[in-house]
């Protein structure tokens, strides 16, 4: 079977993404990667050079996808605390698709690698922007942020998603550390903020 050289390039990315999400990062090898995308482990190095060129592809990818999705549903006229509310829901969508997984598991690989780091900053750099655009336009509709600036609400809202995806990826969800429940409890804070009861 001949493949085009986009259709090659797509179906490697899905063998990485799929061993990332069964082996970890660790555990990925570029061999392994081109038997499950039945290539030649030649057309893996001719696309991505190695590893870790790789996997920063399929972040990119699926952070790509997903960045476009949250700026479509922010961008949408509804008040700003049903709009966190979708985002919420969301959650479970990213879970099971492996984004997070994926996100982690290149957050980890950044600690000691710093080519790494680089890419996964400047990734997160762009969801951080949007919640600031977000909120910073909701502030000039009447958002009270108190002694909050835009950038600022921002960082906490990207801190506490980040930090509640990896405990559910942990499984360290229960009465006790209510990760979900949490996590929409500041759609009220959102709703209270915007002046609506």
């Amino acid at each position: 079977m001949v493949r085009l050289l986009g259709s090659t390039r797509e179906v490697i990315l899905d063998a990485a993404r799929t061993g990332l999400l069964t082996q970890g990062y660790a555990g990925l090898s570029t061999r392994k990667v081109a038997e499950g995308a039945e290539v030649p482990l030649s057309q893996l190095h001719y696309h991505f050079g190695g590893k870790q060129q790789l996997i920063l592809c399929v972040l990119a990818r699926e952070n790509e996808r997903l960045v476009e999705r949250q700026t479509r549903m922010y961008g949408e006229g509804r008040p700003l605390w049903q709009r966190y509310e979708q985002a919420c829901d969301f959650l479970d969508d990213d879970l099971a698709s492996g984004y997070v997984r994926v996100l982690q598991e290149m957050i980890a690989a950044g600690w000691t690698n710093d080519a790494i780091a680089v890419e996964v900053r400047r990734l997160l750099q762009g969801w951080f922007e949007l919640l600031t655009t977000v909120l910073g336009e909701a502030q000039g509709q009447g958002l009270r942020l108190g002694p909050f600036e835009p950038r600022e609400v921002a960082t906490l809202l990207g801190l506490q998603a980040m930090g509640a995806e990896s405990l559910l990826l942990l499984g360290l969800e229960s009465e006790t550390i209510p990760v979900r429940t949490a996590l929409r409890r500041m759609g009220d804070l959102l709703r209270q903020a915007e002046g609506e009861s």
